[in-house]
């Protein structure tokens, strides 16, 4: 199984270590595929673009890009707001095309703004665009189980699927069990813990997650993409950034190999 990482883990507001050397060192600490974020925003720039290239030439595999999450509740909304953001989700997936990325992760609207007509419309475009391209759209869990639900169960498209996020399932959601809801689907993941300074986005192990009791459930769907880490810094910035990533790289491999293990190694509770 594959190891991979968020490309945007910190290091400088603005990512001040230049993303040809990030990349570099990514791999020079042995991952094998990057997560890239798809905007100009959270202090990345106008540069996002080339970063499949960029990430390629390091010698790394795209796993998949996160589209742009800041007007994720407008995406429903019969307005400006709502217009724009599907722009932009109907934009990542033609760049995935246009960049060679598989996969678009995709942030459903919170619960608190439900799927309407528009949001069916919206949905179904979105959806029927993935694929004609022969992309997956990965929608994400957060505080949107029910919107999530839906979307499972009415888009049986294999193109469609769920990318599993560790934290904000523990954090959001922790009676539900999408895993063994919508783990057959499962299409990306997004490993971190759900301790520290903002309660997310720490490296497996450091918080308060049951990683031996997930790594079974996740084992047990079938999964065979790459098991891929969504840290920040913000715990670790007595670290470098090299020290960062030979410690998360650590942490992936005992996970990779976790959700790898035999019936016989690993059971269900």
């Amino acid at each position: 199984m594959s190891i991979g990482i968020y490309d945007c883990f910190g290091y400088g507001p603005g990512y001040d270590v230049p993303f040809p050397e990030r990349y570099r060192l990514i791999k020079e600490a042995g991952f094998d595929c990057v997560m890239l974020w798809w905007s100009d925003r959270f202090g990345r720039g106008e540069g996002y673009r080339k970063d499949a290239e960029l990430a390629r030439n390091a010698g790394l595999l795209i796993e998949n890009m996160h589209a742009p999450v800041h007007e994720q509740n407008f995406l429903f909304s019969d307005s400006d707001e709502g217009e724009s953001v599907f722009r932009d989700y109907l934009q990542c997936i033609e760049d995935c095309r246009t960049y060679r990325i598989p996969t678009v992760v995709i942030h459903l609207p919170d619960d608190g703004f439900p799927i309407n007509d528009t949001g069916k419309d919206r949905l179904n475009t979105i959806i029927g665009k993935a694929g004609e391209y022969g992309v997956s759209a990965a929608f994400e869990n957060l505080r949107n189980v029910r919107n999530l639900s839906f979307v499972m169960e009415n888009f049986t498209s294999p193109h469609v699927g769920m990318c599993y996020d560790s934290c904000h399932h523990a954090n959001y959601a922790p009676g539900t069990d999408l895993l063994a809801l919508y783990g057959n689907r499962l299409k990306a993941l997004h490993l971190h813990d759900n301790g520290g300074f903002r309660n997310q986005h720490q490296l497996p192990f450091d918080g308060n997650i049951d990683w031996d009791k997930l790594a079974a459930k996740i084992r047990v769907t079938g999964y065979s993409g790459a098991t891929t880490l969504e840290p920040m810094n913000w715990d670790y910035t007595h670290l470098t950034i090299r020290d960062f990533l030979a410690l998360a790289y650590e942490r992936a491999g005992k996970l990779g190999q976790m959700i790898g293990a035999s019936a016989e190694e690993t059971s269900l509770p």
